[in-house]
């Protein structure tokens, strides 16, 4: 049981972070043998820190269910839409590949990919829906271990006309629809996930502390060089692993 309370922990830590924390908990979960699929119970964590989201954020959420804030509304649907509509395909194949050395090849592609996110980050003031569009589709894609959720839409979100103080928002904010349906998605699929449930309250917990600092020291973080330095480790580890 340690283990997913560990994997729990990780995914706390790490879900607000443009470093993937699937892709860690991936790696991490395959590394314990926990008994689950490495991406699955990845997935299924994020449950955890999605109820970090709703509370830390539960002014913003009753606003927008109150529709006072209807861009917002808007951006949500649009990008939830377009997010699973990418992400579901993409899973069904990773879910079969992402194991050992594959998990560790796909981490380090996935965090180069988002080193350059971080890098490239600049906004070209596009109009909201095509900025929920870009989102949406790269939220879809970051269902890929190793590619940050966080990173990949703080990017594609900073394309648009939003500004600078809402972009963190809308991309936290972003992941709740999708991450409740792929959590209840998993648990219809295999019900026994569910028997991970203190894993769920160690990410929660440990999200929601996490994510409060982090929104105050967000704009003195840079994680471009760390993303890139981890990615190469991965593929320099995943290329040891396919030659043992």
């Amino acid at each position: 049981m340690w283990e997913y309370v560990f994997l729990g922990i990780l995914q706390g830590i790490f879900e607000w972070l443009p470093v993937s924390s699937e892709g860690i908990v991936a790696l991490s979960g395959d590394i314990l043998s926990i008994g689950e699929n490495p991406v699955d119970i990845a997935l299924f964590l994020h449950l955890g820190t999605l109820l970090a989201v709703v509370v830390y954020f539960r002014k913003e959420w009753v606003d927008v269910l109150r529709n006072r804030e209807p861009e917002l509304l808007r951006f949500l649907v649009i990008a939830t839409v377009v997010s699973l509509v990418v992400a579901f395909p993409i899973y069904i194949l990773v879910r079969e590949i992402a194991m050992g050395p594959a998990l560790l090849l796909v981490m380090g592609m996935g965090l180069l990919l988002t080193s350059y996110f971080h890098g490239a980050g600049k906004s070209f003031g596009l109009g909201m829906d095509r900025t929920s569009l870009i989102a949406g589709f790269l939220q879809g894609l970051s269902v890929i271990p190793g590619l940050s959720r966080s990173g990949s839409t703080i990017f594609g979100i900073s394309l648009g006309d939003v500004h600078p103080s809402k972009i963190l928002r809308y991309s936290y904010m972003m992941s709740v629809p999708v991450v409740l349906a792929s959590g209840i998605y998993l648990t219809i699929k295999n019900p026994l996930i569910v028997s991970g449930w203190p894993s769920l309250v160690s990410s929660f917990v440990v999200g929601l502390v996490s994510l409060h600092f982090l929104m105050r020291a967000s704009k003195r973080i840079d994680f471009k060089w760390f993303t890139l330095i981890f990615g190469i480790l991965c593929i320099l580890g995943s290329a040891v692993g396919f030659l043992m």
